[in-house]
């Protein structure tokens, strides 16, 4: 082992946070300046999509320095797993399933039903319709969870328990999405978004850890989320209503799981 791959290995969390927070705030600040009319650069908002590809980039080159292509075959091995029982299938595409149950509800209860085409509304694009869904797979299922439970989790879990590790990485994680405030997020949301993000960071390590370390799962969990909530239909009584059940889902799994491993199983950990 040379003298650049010994400091990555033992620096190998702080050049991962490094490089995604480099990767991802290089489209998001221009992005971000633009918005706010202090540049006049002329840059499509589309490259917004971009922004979740660097936790995935930071991912590929510390796991290369660090591990090189045995570490880059089990991370995308870890990816495309997806050998695990049906019930986590049904738990990685839950969000879908919870709002469809709502929204029926509340058709018997309103006598309407929700406008089932917001799902395909997203910003800076047209409308997808269902091909909304393949895009969050594709970046914020694909693009970030390579990174932020593939790369991270298991290496701050090997120095804490899970919940400690769980509240660190929903800490940066949050602080990670700082430039979208400027240009794509309501800065009036900020400790509601916040404090969602920290149970959702939860119920991503009882996935993670309960599937022996499927990034398939998280990955669908995060993108059929991000397709109820982030689209024009997370703005519903239905997207509303499922982000409070997963808070509540949050609290309910540290008392039930424990704080060690936040799952049935052990803890995933990576050296």
């Amino acid at each position: 082992m040379n003298i650049k791959q010994s400091w990555f290995q033992k620096h190998a969390l702080l050049g991962y946070f490094l490089l995604a927070y480099s990767i991802s705030w290089a489209i998001g600040i221009p992005l971000a300046l633009i918005a706010q009319g202090k540049v006049n650069w002329h840059l499509p908002f589309y490259l917004h999509y971009f922004y979740s590809y660097g936790p995935m980039l930071a991912a590929l080159i510390m796991t290369g320095f660090t591990k090189g292509k045995s570490g880059i075959k089990d991370l995308f091995k870890r990816l495309i797993n997806w050998h695990m029982r049906p019930i986590w299938w049904i738990v990685a595409f839950s969000p879908v399933v919870g709002y469809l149950i709502i929204v029926t509800i509340q058709r018997f209860i309103q006598g309407t039903w929700a406008d089932f085409s917001l799902l395909g509304e997203v910003s800076f694009l047209p409308n997808l319709g269902i091909g909304a869904l393949f895009l969050w797979i594709l970046t914020s299922g694909v693009g970030e969870e390579t990174g932020w439970r593939g790369y991270a989790l298991p290496r701050l879990q090997r120095k804490m328990n899970a919940l400690a590790a769980t509240v660190i990485l929903g800490l940066l994680w949050a602080l990670w999405h700082l430039p979208l405030f400027f240009y794509a997020f309501d800065p009036s949301i900020a400790v509601g978004w916040f404090f969602g993000l920290l149970c959702a960071a939860i119920v991503f390590t009882w996935i993670y850890n309960s599937t022996k370390g499927s990034l398939l799962a998280v990955a669908l969990w995060h993108a059929t989320f991000n397709y109820i909530t982030s689209s024009k239909a997370g703005a519903g009584l239905g997207a509303i209503i499922l982000s409070v059940l997963v808070m509540v889902w949050a609290v309910v799994l540290i008392f039930f799981y424990k704080p060690t491993n936040l799952s049935m199983q052990e803890k995933q950990t990576i050296a």
